[in-house]
């Protein structure tokens, strides 16, 4: 099973490089964040995506997630939903069987640094709710949060900006605990160079001045069966660039 993530940083804009990365990558699973349209406004190619049974959640010019799974892969079709937290269309979770899946995009926090918060801890006390159901869990999306220091570029690395303070990041490391496994660093434990989001400027993805904000977290009896994770810087136009994990079956 192949699950992946991405934030497009609008759909719309993306659409053409999204089928194209879907059609050759195949994944079981696609979970997509800020969105920055409603259902409304996208095309059937990308509302109805061919193979999938899919779920578009999103209200206008920002935020938005989707969770695409591929019918031919799995036993039953999958139940969509949204967790309580889920604000402003930031988040969509799947059952398919008893394997549950989200798709999550946690507010940046340049606003509304408390909300941000909040929802680290909502999203947590979701967690620990689904893990009291299942023992398979994967959660998925745009953290905004670099999990350390070694998540940061050299040059970018300052403890006062939104995305590294020590308080969001103390609530980051209290959503894994011994819960959920960053599959990122699981299979990439000393790089240093491991990106999943590069500002648009000054060639920074280029020269893969980044930060890791994007994640793929397993529940420890999916973290077992996962054989292999990885970013793909070379993808696309957004900002972000495709993360994903492969799992034995």
């Amino acid at each position: 099973m192949k699950i992946a993530t991405w934030n497009v940083n609008g759909i719309r804009a993306r659409q053409a490089q999204f089928v194209d990365w879907v059609g050759e990558e195949q994944p079981d699973v696609v979970c997509l964040q800020e969105l920055k349209a409603s259902p409304s406004q996208l095309s059937e190619a990308i509302c109805n995506l061919e193979g999938y049974c899919s779920c578009w959640h999103g209200a206008g010019p920002y935020s938005g997630v989707s969770l695409n799974v591929r019918a031919d892969t799995v036993p039953q079709e999958p139940v969509f939903s949204h967790p309580a937290f889920d604000r402003d269309t930031r988040a969509v979770e799947a059952r398919i069987g008893d394997l549950v899946v989200a798709s999550v995009y946690v507010p940046n926090g340049g606003k509304d640094y408390a909300d941000k918060l909040r929802f680290l801890r909502e999203l947590s006390e979701w967690a620990d709710e689904r893990l009291k159901e299942t023992d398979r869990l994967v959660v998925c999306g745009d953290m905004n949060v670099a999990r350390t220091e070694q998540d940061v570029h050299f040059s970018e690395r300052n403890p006062r900006l939104v995305g590294q303070r020590p308080d969001e990041r103390e609530l980051f490391e209290s959503l894994l605990g011994d819960r959920l496994v960053d599959l990122g660093r699981k299979f990439h434990p000393d790089e240093s160079d491991f990106f999943t989001w590069w500002a648009p400027w000054r060639n920074h993805r280029d020269r893969n001045i980044g930060w890791r904000i994007d994640y793929i977290l397993a529940s420890p009896a999916m973290a077992t069966r996962a054989i292999d994770c990885w970013s793909q810087r070379s993808v696309g136009t957004s900002d972000h660039g495709p993360l994903i994990a492969e799992f034995a079956d």
